[in-house]
């Protein structure tokens, strides 16, 4: 298993340390370039369109959209994950990692707007529900099958089998604290059973009971999690300006940047950062592709809102609660440890309940969102009912399994499925981004001229035709 797991990591610190840490901070100053700033100026729209209400109970919301990728996003990565990439690089300014997070966060949400905005252009729909995502955008835009086929083969790998894994096992790490030999004990066996029962439960029950589920479980724990870290920052208000001193000193400090670069505060920000909101990796848009709205620009004004939702708050109130807890940074305490040790450190043994609780719920609301992202790109490759139910076998199956590994061979290997995925998908955006853009325009135009904006595909000369046709634009302008 050793020599497995370096090997994985060799492959891994490749991976970000010459592609992926150029792609992603080279198409979010692209797009953030190209939309003029988009992900800045065009919050109060977001809010806005956020607010509108769709137009029948058929399809889904803007609103339940957001809340199935946020439900992805906001996993056990903004929490464990977080911890991780403190502790990872802690030798070399493991505070700096927490800034770079921050950073891609800011700049990847122009991604973020732009893959989601095609998704929404090129989505198309299947037994009468909106499905999407860059496997339809790669051969409805680009044309090409293939490289749509293989997105969606390593989407499914990494969510379905890597990261609800992963998810499971966090999950079960939780309880650690109060079971001490619980990595050996037949509880491992009872907490992925549990989940995998659950989760069985949930993706029978289709797309809308999904949407229903985390746009109802999603706000109350993200809420009662951010709850617990603002409590734990005004304990410790005092040391506020020292920690944020720490976390941009140990950013830019030249041997936390260059020092081991593959194991540095920045290549750890940018590993989690990637993880926990997933700008530019091709996973949101599928969840973008789901809405029915008016114009394709309003569902990727509203995911961006994801991304910050996901790093700027939740991400940084693990963080904050972190590294204001008083329990010294150690590479010994890893994921979860460094968490319950932290939190016990401020609020005594209701902590660990209250995180065991959190760490439950932020996991089982990312398996059915990750869920929801691996069947709609298995649709798109086979549409057999019969295929699609022994998928969904496969699927459990996992979350049961990912209960029993081991720890860093699930994160290396979702890290390289991850790194993979968005390879993929950066390169095609980077391709479409102009159609993007160009649905951009054509909604400023719209919103110039006092109207509210709806998208017809042959009037702005992208999009699917399918679906952006008359009858579309006729049931929203009805209003």
């Amino acid at each position: 298993m050793d020599t497995l797991n370096l090997i994985l990591g060799n492959i891994s610190d490749f991976m970000y340390t010459y592609i992926l840490i150029i792609l992603l901070i080279g198409a979010g100053l692209y797009f953030t370039f190209r939309t003029k700033f988009v992900q800045f100026r065009m919050v109060p729209e977001a809010l806005r369109v956020l607010g509108e209400k769709k137009k029948d109970g058929k399809d889904i919301s803007s609103f339940q959209a957001l809340m199935i990728s946020t439900a992805s996003r906001v996993g056990t990565g903004n929490i464990a994950g977080v911890a991780t990439a403190v502790a990872a690089s802690t030798a070399i300014g493991g505070y700096g990692a927490i800034f770079w997070m921050w950073l891609l966060a800011l700049i990847g949400a122009a991604s973020a707007f732009i893959e989601s905005t095609l998704a929404q252009m090129y989505k198309t729909k299947i037994r009468g529900e909106y499905v999407g995502g860059p496997a339809y955008y790669i051969e409805k835009a680009l044309g090409n099958r293939k490289m749509g086929v293989l997105f969606s083969i390593l989407l499914i790998l990494c969510f379905a089998y890597g990261f609800n894994a992963l998810q499971s096992f966090n999950a079960g790490s939780s309880l650690q604290y109060y079971i001490p030999d619980y990595s050996t004990s037949y509880w491992r066996y009872v907490v992925g059973g549990i989940l995998a029962v659950l989760t069985a439960i949930t993706i029978f029950g289709g797309t809308k009971r999904i949407g229903n589920l985390v746009s109802a479980v999603v706000p109350i724990m993200a809420v009662g999690y951010m709850a617990l870290g603002l409590y734990i920052i005004f304990k410790n208000v005092n040391e506020v300006p020292h920690m944020f001193g720490l976390i941009f000193k140990q950013a830019f400090n030249f041997k936390a940047i260059f020092g081991g670069f593959a194991g540095s505060c920045v290549m750890q920000g940018i590993k989690r950062g990637l993880y926990s909101n997933e700008a530019g990796m091709g996973s949101a848009p599928n969840a973008s592709a789901s809405a029915d709205v008016s114009h394709p620009v309003k569902q990727g004004l509203v995911q961006m809102l994801s991304v910050f939702i996901d790093t700027l708050l939740i991400c940084s109130t693990t963080a904050f609660m972190l590294l204001l807890s008083g329990v010294p940074i150690s590479e010994n305490l890893k994921g979860m440890d460094f968490v319950q040790a932290a939190i016990y450190n401020q609020v005594g043994k209701f902590g660990p309940l209250f995180i065991t609780i959190s760490i439950f719920l932020f996991a089982f609301s990312s398996l059915v969102g990750n869920y929801f992202y691996t069947e709609a790109n298995f649709k798109f490759i086979t549409k057999s009912r019969k295929a699609l139910f022994v998928f969904r076998l496969t699927c459990i199956a996992a979350v049961f399994v990912g209960a029993l590994l081991d720890f860093t061979t699930i994160w290396t290997v979702s890290d390289i499925l991850m790194g993979l995925m968005a390879m993929v998908n950066l390169v095609a955006i980077l391709l479409l981004g102009n159609k993007a853009i160009a649905a951009l325009k054509d909604y400023m135009r719209q919103k110039k001229a006092g109207k509210n904006p709806v998208f017809r595909a042959e009037e702005a000369g992208v999009g699917n035709p399918e679906i952006w046709d008359e009858v579309h634009a006729k049931k929203w302008e009805d209003d």
